[in-house]
């Protein structure tokens, strides 16, 4: 009797609150769930649909689903999956990424520059070492940094924003200290369209 009334409360539960349900279906945040957080940002408020996102970065339709629904149950975007939840998203860039998604430099490889070695970043600090995500059209040859997923560098050849933003939070990946203040203020203009 005890386990009956057990499963119908649980039942009962599940259809009160659908959240319990969703919470079971989480097994833990993706790399390209934060892409396609980003992407969503960088498209700047142009409506768009799951088949656009997987277009723009080599994601299939259905792992865009299960991307928006980890980052719905994570509280990164709102329920209807259209938009981000920009303060939750900065506040886990800043704070989180680096230990959920953290990187260490690999070896000399040709590639597309990333982090410090970025061209905004680039105004601001000179370095002759440089981070590059492995590309072999690409024409930098740095230390490889291993990008939040395998299509990241064809996602963006095609979108400014987009790759500006992916190498602002490799700077915080990687965790060079004097460069991070810059990337998070500047994420934090872009992001939360603070001055």
């Amino acid at each position: 009797m005890l386990r009956t009334c057990d499963s119908q409360f649980a039942n009962c539960e599940l259809r009160i609150n659908p959240y319990i349900c969703a919470m079971r279906q989480h097994n833990g945040m993706r790399p390209q769930d934060i892409v396609v957080l980003l992407k969503i940002i960088a498209l700047d408020n142009k409506p768009w649909q799951n088949k656009d996102l997987s277009w723009s970065l080599h994601i299939s339709s259905s792992e865009i689903s299960e991307c928006l629904n980890r980052n719905y149950i994570a509280g990164l975007i709102e329920s209807q999956k259209k938009k981000v939840s920009r303060q939750s998203l900065m506040e886990f860039l800043e704070h989180g990424l680096h230990y959920v998604f953290p990187v260490v430099p690999g070896p000399l490889t040709n590639g597309i520059p990333t982090a410090h070695s970025h061209p905004f970043m680039s105004e601001y600090f000179k370095s002759d070492e440089y981070y590059v995500w492995p590309d072999f059209e690409g024409r930098t040859r740095g230390s490889a940094i291993q990008p939040l997923y395998k299509e990241l560098a064809k996602s963006v050849k095609n979108d400014d924003m987009l790759y500006k933003l992916l190498a602002l939070i490799d700077v915080i990946r990687v965790g060079r200290a004097r460069e991070l203040k810059v990337a998070v203020s500047e994420l934090k203009k872009i992001i939360l369209h603070e001055p």
